[in-house]
């Protein structure tokens, strides 16, 4: 056995540069394979799995998948309004353990406003266990122009508590517009959650309806208001976020809202989520088609390497097998050289996967808020090495068997 890696060891040293752009093509296959699979497991998980803290979303009639990804994901435009009053009489329902209005229609340079209530800050876990925690300062207090900001938004643009901004109306910033007169005061900045939430200004939901530019839903002006009470029928939300006491209780809930025509109730979240993703599973079916292609070509490429290596190395068995090598000893030296290049390319694949899963990170993240775990665990991390180390043994057997057939009296002489 050590005469085999001493002929592996040898081979490799003498056709390095060969051997170097072999073991790059199959770093880039491997590696390309093992973040193909996690990219889009940890992206499903992320959109479709675990407690994120509501069982359903109420809105405006329309399309559920775009009242989730408004709402839950802050992403897309909000499809409407409903009543001030929709929002009290689900909160007021016996299976409903909380419901949260957001009024949504600003921005702060690109991040979203939502305003809400502070049962946000009391009541709702954005993971089962887990409720908003503060890195500096609280909640913001109801009836003042007081903003808690997401990790992130505080990150990027360099908010801290007691400072103050002026929100920007619409849910996209455009350079060079004015922005509103009135003025918010951070009273909080949360510790970060991984979650869209870290890319949110929270703000009271008073101050939606107050704030310059706006009209009630009667069509009263904010600047009308002064400083008077808004009754509740001048009053409207975006969407409400709804927990139930217990899994399932929406099944009864949802039905008898999406058979009206105000409304729209998205339950279950994750169902409407995984319904969008099913729709555009083609684009993964058909990246992972091409990892496959990737290794196939690698494959072919490990061939050919050692294939053209023969006929200069045609002598060197020829030798061997003369001073009594087997012919099963030069089939199963070749053999173990391709597979040898091939595990070699699959290690060097493991930096090539962590520096995609990086780059796939921080841009996942920044777009949606969305984190995924560069170190999370996927049977493709596994699999993937030992598929290659096959392929390329197989890449081997062609190449070895002309060496096992090699005439050792003719090429001698």
């Amino acid at each position: 056995m050590s005469s085999l890696f001493l002929i592996v060891r040898r081979s490799l040293r003498q056709h390095a540069l060969s051997t170097f752009v072999t073991i790059i093509a199959a770093a880039m296959a491997s590696g390309l394979v093992m973040s193909v699979f996690t990219v889009s497991e940890q992206s499903r998980t992320a959109f479709t799995g675990g407690d994120i803290g509501y069982d359903g979303v109420l809105g405006a009639k329309g399309s559920p998948l775009q009242l989730v990804l408004n709402t839950v994901y802050h992403l897309e435009q909000s499809p409407g309004n409903i009543p001030y009053s929709m929002y009290k009489d689900v909160k007021a329902m016996g299976p409903v353990k909380y419901a949260i209005p957001y009024a949504l229609g600003d921005n702060l340079y690109g991040f979203r406003i939502v305003g809400t209530t502070g049962e946000l800050f009391t009541e709702f876990e954005y993971q089962k266990g887990k409720k908003y925690t503060f890195e500096d300062g609280g909640p913001f207090s109801e009836m003042h122009r007081g903003a808690v900001l997401g990790a992130t938004v505080a990150e990027e643009l360099g908010l801290k508590v007691d400072d103050d901004f002026r929100p920007f109306h619409g849910l996209n910033y455009l350079p060079g517009e004015d922005p509103h007169e009135e003025r918010y005061v951070v009273t909080g900045v949360m510790n970060a959650t991984n979650t869209p939430a870290d890319r949110v200004v929270w703000i009271p939901i008073e101050g939606i309806y107050r704030m310059g530019g706006h009209e009630l839903r009667d069509g009263t002006k904010s600047e009308d208001i002064g400083g008077n009470a808004i009754p509740d029928e001048q009053k409207e939300v975006s969407a409400v976020m709804v927990k139930f006491h217990k899994a399932g209780q929406g099944m009864f809930v949802a039905p008898a809202i999406n058979s009206g025509g105000e409304a729209t109730f998205a339950y279950p979240i994750a169902q409407v989520m995984l319904g969008f993703l099913s729709k555009l599973g083609w684009i993964t079916d058909i990246l992972r088609y091409i990892a496959y292609m990737v290794v196939v070509v690698a494959g072919f490429g490990l061939l050919a390497s050692i294939y053209n290596t023969m006929n200069e190395r045609r002598r060197e068995f020829a030798v061997l097998r003369a001073l009594g090598a087997k012919r099963t000893t030069v089939f199963s030296a070749i053999v173990l050289e391709s597979s040898t290049i091939a595990l070699l390319g699959s290690l060097l694949g493991y930096a090539l996967y962590f520096g995609v899963m990086t780059v796939s990170a921080a841009v996942i993240k920044a777009q949606t808020g969305v984190v995924l775990d560069t170190m999370a665990y996927h049977p493709a991390l596994i699999w993937t090495p030992l598929g290659m180390v096959v392929v390329g043994a197989i890449a081997g057997v062609f190449p070895a068997m002309k060496a096992y057939s090699t005439d050792v009296a003719r090429t001698l002489a």
